[in-house]
């Protein structure tokens, strides 16, 4: 018996050592994978990234609130190198953003990346939630809702109560519903509802809050979302912010294409900034909002917006940004229409340094739902078997999951794809 325990023991060392063992193996290879690319010694600052066309932002999502997913996503992104994290401007959410940026320069020192809160001046389909009560669904639905949610934000479970179960034809009620940190508004639950059950409900941030989030000193941007229609709401933000600006490196605006108003609505959006815009700006081309998973076709819009906007010689200063819609095949769209990395001479800046010099006429491109699908199969996967663990104490699925990163930062960072390629075949969590 006492050799029998001994043995069993000793096995269960064995095993903890070579768990162990291969852990730190694992560590070391996404290591080594962050410096054969280069990311640490070739990495740009985020302006020179803007000015060269190579800046990548990745969008956690306007109303998307899950801390631990949050976390890990800005974890891997940050090891792929990315120049900006743009969150929800919840303090909560900017904690869990910042502590992924620290866990990850704690593997390898990767410069930091921006940070960036969105707000909106109106009702804005970024800025909403999904909301049924699950107990009025009937017990046969199909739930298409749980199917179609990209977020995995709808969890339905059906329970059987005592009081119902005497009743003929009647088996239980289903429980749970929307999952409120999960869901980011994209709203695709609601047409398929088969008994119309599904409301979305909007929101506004509130401007003092946001002021106060800005100076507490770990938010470097600000994102403004307006419909580009009215500029009196846009107008009163940008006066309840106050003087939060000048803490900011960079204010973005993203906003919708709207054909010939475009440009003149840009420009009186500029004007109104002006005077206490301290920092530089950008201009985010929202083309399709919240569908780059969808599919290849919708990057197509993103990238009209954006030839439209790069032959405008009226259009006030500020970076172009694409995003909405934007996935693995934007960067091949921007080099069809001769748009990737293209150079100009046009003013992009307030700030007098840069305001002549010769830049790209695309400064980058921010990917949202398809940057979190790709890493999001992994951290799913990471969580079935682990729950809501930290990415980096599973490093067998931190180096898969930085390999989905690289693959789609790495067409606009124009890594050696070879590198990722070879990496890919070493990961299996």
């Amino acid at each position: 018996m006492a050799l029998s325990l001994s043995c069993h023991a000793t096995l269960h060392l064995q095993h903890q050592v070579a768990s162990r063992n291969n852990s730190n193996k694992n560590l070391d290879n996404v290591r080594s994978l962050v410096n054969r690319i280069g990311i640490a010694s070739v990495q740009s600052s985020p302006v020179e990234s803007l000015r060269n066309g190579h800046w990548v932002k990745l969008i956690c999502g306007a109303s998307f609130e899950d801390v631990v997913d949050i976390r890990n996503l800005s974890l891997v992104y940050t090891l792929a190198g990315v120049d900006c994290i743009d969150c929800a401007a919840d303090a909560s959410v900017v904690s869990a953003v910042n502590e992924g940026i620290q866990a990850a320069r704690g593997i390898v020192d990767v410069r930091r990346p921006w940070v960036m809160i969105s707000v909106n001046d109106d009702q804005d389909l970024h800025f909403r939630k999904a909301e049924f009560d699950p107990e009025n669904c009937p017990i046969d639905c199909s739930r298409p809702c749980e199917i179609v949610c990209p977020a995995n934000a709808i969890s339905l479970q059906e329970e059987t109560m005592k009081e119902l179960s005497q009743v003929a034809g009647v088996s239980g009620v289903l429980k749970g519903g929307v999952i409120t940190e999960r869901c980011y508004g994209c709203g695709r639950c609601s047409p398929i509802c088969p008994y119309d059950k599904i409301n979305l409900v909007t929101y506004v941030r509130d401007a003092a809050t946001i002021a106060k989030l800005i100076k507490r000193g770990n938010v470097d941007a600000l994102e403004i979302h307006t419909n580009g229609r009215q500029t009196t709401p846009f107008q009163e933000l940008w006066d309840k912010l106050g003087d939060s600006s000048k803490y900011l490196r960079l204010v973005a605006v993203s906003l919708p294409n709207i054909g010939d108003l475009t440009v003149s609505t840009m420009k009186t959006m500029f004007s109104i900034m002006q005077s206490r815009l301290h920092c530089l700006n950008l201009w985010q081309l929202d083309g399709r909002p919240m569908s780059g998973d969808i599919g290849r076709g919708a990057t197509r819009e993103t990238i009209a917006f954006a030839a439209q906007l790069a032959l405008s010689n009226d259009r006030p200063p500020g970076f172009l940004q694409l995003a909405g819609g934007t996935n693995f095949h934007t960067v091949d769209g921007l080099k069809k229409e001769r748009l990737f990395q293209s150079t100009s001479t046009l003013k992009n800046s307030i700030n007098e340094e840069l305001s002549s010099s010769l830049h790209t006429l695309i400064g980058g491109i921010a990917y949202g739902g398809y940057a979190r699908k790709i890493v999001g199969r992994v951290l799913s996967s990471m969580q079935a078997q682990n729950g809501d663990a930290s990415i980096e104490d599973h490093p067998e699925y931190l180096l898969a999951a930085l390999v989905e990163a690289l693959t789609l930062v790495g067409t606009v960072k124009c890594y050696d794809p070879s590198l990722i390629s070879s990496a890919k075949v070493n990961c299996d969590p």
